[in-house]
């Protein structure tokens, strides 16, 4: 594997996870959204990666999708809620923000190991620019 691939492939997961930490962030940005541009409240999301096998790098990963998640929103009782039903429910997002705190730590330490393979990758290269020049 080559310095460049090296680069490529901690590139790749440096994207990906951003893409995470994005979509968590705004998962718990709207933990608390009741009523969205359908008319629901706001539903998770979750990043789906890929693993990229091609000619030109050796691998990586990438976005394969955001999808939103399915699990039922949380029905709280507040009657006095703008948006809440005939039964006086309010229907809230179907975000744990505690999970979401995980996840986000999660994807944080990926994205901090990615930027150490760089860092290492790029150390040895200098390294052995220095062999070279005695």
């Amino acid at each position: 594997m080559s310095f460049f691939d090296t680069l490529k492939i901690s590139a790749t997961g440096l994207s990906a996870q951003r893409i995470r930490i994005n979509t968590i962030s705004s998962n718990l940005a709207n933990a608390n959204t009741t009523k969205g541009e359908n008319g629901e409240p706001y539903r998770r999301k979750d990043v789906i990666f890929k693993t990229v096998l091609d000619g030109e790098m050796k691998g990586g990963v990438k976005v394969d999708r955001v999808v939103k998640d399915e699990k039922p929103f949380q029905l709280r009782f507040q009657p006095e809620h703008p948006d809440a039903n005939a039964e006086g429910y309010v229907a809230y997002p179907n975000v744990n923000p505690i999970e979401e705190m995980v996840n986000m730590l999660e994807a944080s330490r990926s994205y901090e190991s990615n930027v150490t393979v760089m860092t290492t990758a790029k150390q040895l290269a200098l390294r052995a620019l220095d062999i070279g020049k005695v």
